[in-house]
């Protein structure tokens, strides 16, 4: 019995000695690591990669574009004929119409030429009808001369000069139809030279800008007011060309004022991408219409685009 008890001690003693270099030599691997500022635990558990967390951020921040705030109707009024301005009857912020009357030009000789041209018309539709009096005569004598020939009445010769006077009547009318078309078309041009004095609206908006005053001589193209509409507003903005296969009509944007602090965000939807790119800047030119009324935008403003990627 004691032979086995001492078997069991050594036993045990053989086997407690591997155990207690693992154990040592744990211990020094923890206090290595310690001193040197690294983890405790050599085995950790798999971190994300950095690209995961950047394209989790790229997804919450939308890209920013800026563009000028537009629309379709914006232009120059230009005087089309020389003359002086009589009269002005809007002034700048003024709402008007298509149509409306912005100012007019002296119009006093050009309407005198108007009346005589009209009086010109007159005198060639009297001398038409004068004509084609003169022709029925002309081929009741014809018929006449006809029928006396024929009952041997007459000569040839009377038969041919009543003929003959027919056929100058006809080409008569003709002449008085081409003096008539003549002054018709001298009246017309004349009209169209009196509506060049009356100074209209070209489209719905407001009058941004005047640039003349009453008694002012103007000269053909020279620039009288300037018209804007004010819907519907778009924005205009430029992305790079790898956003060409991104963009699509109809899609939706976010639009704010860039220079207004807590400016109010509108909807805006795409209705024009450039099917083309840039070659100087490899850009794309995008074109969106806001939707609804946004009573804080104004032509000509600088406008944030807040884009989905």
């Amino acid at each position: 019995m004691a032979l086995v008890q001492n078997l069991v001690v050594v036993w045990m003693v053989s086997t407690m000695k591997p155990l207690l270099i693992l154990a040592a030599v744990a211990l020094l691997t923890t206090i290595a690591c310690e001193n040197s500022g690294g983890p405790a635990v050599a085995a950790a558990s798999p971190q994300p990669a950095a690209t995961t967390s950047a394209d989790t951020q790229n997804e919450q921040n939308p890209v920013v574009a800026t563009g000028p705030i537009v629309v379709e109707n914006q232009l120059d009024v230009l005087a089309l004929r020389a003359g002086v301005v009589s009269g002005i009857q809007v002034d700048i912020g003024k709402a008007v119409r298509k149509g409306d009357l912005l100012a007019t030009l002296d119009d006093r000789q050009i309407v005198a030429e108007r009346d005589a041209a009209a009086a010109k018309v007159r005198s060639a539709e009297a001398n038409l009808k004068d004509w084609q009096a003169e022709t029925d005569v002309a081929d009741a004598d014809y018929r006449r001369a006809e029928a006396m020939r024929k009952a041997g009445i007459n000569t040839q010769e009377e038969l041919e000069h009543a003929h003959y006077k027919l056929i100058e009547s006809q080409f008569e009318i003709e002449k008085a139809k081409q003096d008539l078309s003549t002054a018709q078309d001298n009246l017309h041009a004349l009209e169209l030279e009196v509506e060049k004095t009356q100074i209209t609206a070209p489209f719905d908006g407001i009058v941004a800008r005047r640039y003349v005053r009453a008694g002012q001589d103007v000269i053909v193209s020279q620039r009288l007011f300037w018209v804007t509409a004010v819907a519907p507003l778009q924005v205009k903005f430029t992305l790079p060309e790898s956003f060409l296969p991104k963009m699509k009509n109809g899609q939706i944007l976010s639009v704010d004022a860039a220079n207004i602090p807590s400016a109010v965000k509108h909807a805006a939807k795409v209705i024009d991408v450039s099917p083309v790119v840039d070659p100087s800047s490899g850009t794309i030119e995008i074109t969106a219409q806001i939707e609804g009324t946004a009573p804080d935008l104004r032509p000509g403003m600088l406008a944030n685009i807040r884009i989905n990627p």
